[in-house]
């Protein structure tokens, strides 16, 4: 076990995680925060994730800010890893938005690797939009 996988205390890196945020946080941010995140922790220790649907996009009913999100990411992140080291990184790909991705610290610096991640995931947007014209074409939702 290395410094980033030990808990404080008897409490899980998620619950250390989750205590410094609300030392950090405004209370109305936490308690987004909390919302956000609580079925998808109650999930994971039920071992029921496949049953949750959370999304983390912008442009649903109930929007979090960028700083929110990024956040709910990292404690979700810390819950399914049980690692505190865990990062935030945006990559650009060519024709969309950047992309943010949660990793581990080694990967964050390492620009091959990223350069890696961002070909995939230009690899699966046109597979993507490839699906969508399909399904479109065949009267099918195109809402996945």
């Amino acid at each position: 076990m290395n410094d980033s996988e030990i808990p404080y205390g008897d409490g899980r890196p998620v619950d250390v995680y989750l205590d410094l945020l609300r030392l950090q946080m405004d209370a109305e941010d936490y308690s987004r925060l909390l919302r956000a995140v609580t079925p998808v922790l109650k999930a994971i220790e039920e071992e029921r994730l496949f049953m949750v649907d959370l999304t983390l996009d912008p442009g649903s009913d109930d929007e979090l800010p960028q700083e929110v999100r990024d956040e709910a990411a990292l404690v979700i992140a810390t819950a399914v890893t049980g690692r505190l080291d865990n990062e935030l990184v945006e990559i650009d790909v060519d024709e969309a938005d950047p992309v943010r991705i949660v990793t581990d610290a080694n990967t964050a610096a390492d620009p091959v690797r990223l350069g890696e991640i961002a070909d995939y995931v230009k690899e699966r947007h046109r597979e993507n939009q490839e699906l969508r014209g399909i399904a479109e074409a065949s009267g099918l939702p195109t809402d996945f």
